[in-house]
């Protein structure tokens, strides 16, 4: 077998590793995020004689939110000069520290400060685990790779939300909750760090191309910035990006909403046991996942610039959705609103989970792709801020069917931008791959091949 093959074999079996890792790594992430959500019926139980209530409880979950977006921005800035392995680590070491502090303490100032940190640290992972991504595979893979690995925050939430409501179930308490998923992420850091490495250069093998159509063209191939200026100028002026960023506002702020409060939701309107709610919550995530795979692989086959393409007809269907589930919770039909909560899931996610995956590393290349994620990504968690206090707030004075005709109407606000970044593709100034076949640079000092 000739040293050609050899290597080519070695890379696949790295890359097929490395995807491993930042899975499973990542599911350790949503373990220790999901805790919360799962936590809040208990903590209302015990804390709410003494004013503890869901506008508390929400306050506290936009205060982390609003974190998480500014973080998302600095750690994304950060991961492209640092690199992603030592940002994707130091995220994940700190939301275990966080997540410690929140199962000892108690007290609205303790608990928010908890969130506030166990949040901001968890705002490096995924940047660091797009800039891992954007030096491992190649351009024509991105759609599927991205879509593999935004299982690790969707069956992560799904797992950690059924486990966790599983020792509820059983009897465990609130603190039992949080020391059980900082254990569980504690245990996969460590492997993580022994397993994970940067670049295939790491293993002295070549990196695979980028799209020639990144916002820095050539330059895009390079594994860093040169400055902070020549990092941002780019994103500054281009219109499809910003586009994207209005687009992620939307979908992360239906999002999180229901992550936040879908355990809640079944409680109040179905009269469900904690922990069966919990375990029932589970559904919203897995069900995003098959949606995540479908829209990944289906966007590496479509033409220049229309992976967003993908999210108009789904924010379509996302918005009639929500208007079935209001009026399954106006009429207490549980089995409609299950089934109603898992056509949200299916429309959102596989488009939410493109955005700050396949289209960033499409506009960063290597160089910037950390950045293109955490802007994205702040982008949609500064709007994501409303689903915790707003949410609480609007049910606490009206009702679940309102929430959920509200989020109908975010869904359509986000459907109207993805139709001008459509629209923008199509006249060709959107950024994006022709055909991966034909457009893809090659790194000029190790004449990187296609994989």
């Amino acid at each position: 077998m000739s040293a050609c093959l050899i290597d080519d074999t070695r890379l696949r079996q790295w890359q097929t590793l490395t995807l491993a890792i930042l899975l499973v790594g990542y599911t350790g992430y949503y373990i220790c995020r999901s805790n919360l959500s799962v936590a809040t019926p208990s903590l209302l139980q015990e804390f709410g004689p003494a004013g503890f209530d869901r506008r508390t409880i929400g306050a506290i979950s936009s205060a982390g939110v609003l974190f998480y977006a500014v973080g998302k921005a600095l750690t994304g800035l950060a991961g492209d000069f640092a690199g992603g392995r030592v940002m994707f680590l130091a995220g994940l070491f700190g939301s275990v520290l966080a997540t410690i502090f929140f199962s000892a303490g108690s007290g609205v100032a303790v608990f928010a400060s908890a969130w506030v940190l166990n949040r901001f640290m968890q705002s490096a992972g995924w940047g660091g685990l797009v800039k891992i991504a954007s030096h491992w595979f190649s351009a024509r893979r991105y759609g599927t790779v991205m879509a593999i690995l935004s299982l690790s925050y969707l069956f992560g939430d799904a797992i950690g939300r059924y486990v966790l409501g599983a020792f509820l179930s059983r009897g465990a308490g609130w603190r039992d909750v949080f020391a059980i998923s900082a254990a569980i992420l504690a245990g996969i850091g460590a492997i993580t760090l022994a397993m994970l490495r940067s670049s295939p250069r790491d293993i002295g093998c070549e990196e695979p191309d980028v799209s020639a159509h990144n916002l820095y063209g050539a330059a895009g191939a390079e594994s860093q910035p040169t400055n902070l200026r020549d990092l941002l100028r780019p994103y500054a002026t281009a219109v499809p990006f910003w586009l994207v960023c209005v687009v992620s506002c939307g979908l992360t702020l239906i999002r999180e909403a229901f992550n936040a409060w879908i355990p809640v939701y079944l409680v109040d309107v179905h009269g469900l046991p904690i922990g069966q709610a919990a375990q029932y919550s589970s559904m919203f995530p897995f069900v995003g996942g098959l949606s995540t795979l479908a829209a990944g692989m289906a966007s590496d086959t479509l033409s220049r610039g229309a992976r967003i393409a993908i999210v108009v007809p789904c924010l379509v269907l996302c918005a009639a959705s929500l208007v079935l589930l209001a009026v399954a919770s106006a009429n207490h039909n549980l089995t409609l609103s299950l089934w109603a909560i898992a056509l949200v899931a299916f429309w959102l996610l596989g488009p939410y989970s493109l955005l700050a995956g396949a289209v960033a590393l499409d506009f960063g290349g290597r160089r910037g792709s950390a950045t293109a994620s955490g802007l994205i990504d702040s982008a949609g968690y500064l709007g994501a801020v409303l689903s915790g206090y707003a949410i609480g707030t609007l049910v606490e004075r009206t009702d679940w069917a309102t929430a959920f005709r509200a989020l109908a109407t975010v869904a359509a606000a986000a459907l109207v931008a993805a139709i001008a970044f459509w629209y923008h593709a199509r006249k060709g100034r959107a950024h994006g791959p022709r055909s991966y076949d034909q457009d893809v640079v090659r790194d000029a000092g190790r004449g990187a091949v296609l994989r």
